[in-house]
C-alpha cells in the first residue's frame, strides 16, 4: 500500500530536509554573528589552513566574488586572516585566527547536538551507510574539478 501523503520523488526529501536543517543552522551558527555558508567557510578552513580564496569559493559552493566578501567580513569579525602566499605572491592565503577557531568549535559543538537529536533512533551502521549513498549521489550530480 502507497502512502498518499508521503513525497513520490526522493529529491523532494532532501530538499525538505536541507530546508529545515539550514533553519537549525541559522539559529546555531547567529549565536555567534556568523552565517551558515560563514560556518562552512570556518570549517573549511580548519581543514584547509592557508587555501586562498579561489579554492574557499570551490569549497564553500559560492561564487569567487561571493568568497571574497565572505573573506573581508570574517576577517573584519576578527575570525580569520589573510597573508600573502610565499609561493605566489599574487595569491592570497587565509587562516582562522584563535577567535576563527573558537567560535567553530562552538558551532561544531551545536551541530553536533543538532545532528544526534536529527539521526536519533538511527544505529552508526545506518548512518554511515547513508552518510556512503548521499556521497555517491553527489559524485554522480557534482561536476568533475
Amino acid at each position: 500500500m502507497v502512502d498518499e501523503k508521503a513525497p513520490h520523488r526522493l529529491t523532494y526529501l532532501v530538499k525538505q530536509l536541507q530546508e529545515a536543517l539550514r533553519g537549525r543552522l541559522d539559529e546555531i551558527t547567529q549565536r555567534f554573528g556568523l552565517t551558515p555558508k560563514q560556518y562552512t567557510a570556518l570549517s573549511v578552513l580548519a581543514r584547509h589552513p592557508g587555501t586562498s580564496s579561489a579554492a574557499l569559493a570551490r569549497l564553500t559552493f559560492v561564487t569567487p566574488q561571493a568568497a571574497n566578501e565572505m573573506v573581508t567580513t570574517l576577517e573584519r569579525k576578527g575570525f580569520l586572516v589573510r597573508s600573502v602566499d610565499a609561493s605566489n605572491r599574487r595569491c592570497l592565503e587565509v587562516e582562522l585566527t584563535k577567535a576563527g577557531t573558537n567560535a567553530l568549535a562552538k558551532c561544531n559543538a551545536l551541530v553536533d547536538e543538532l545532528e544526534a537529536e536529527v539521526f536519533r533512533g538511527v544505529s552508526a551502521a545506518e548512518q554511515a551507510r547513508f552518510r556512503r549513498m548521499l556521497q555517491n549521489c553527489l559524485e554522480v550530480v557534482t561536476p568533475s574539478r
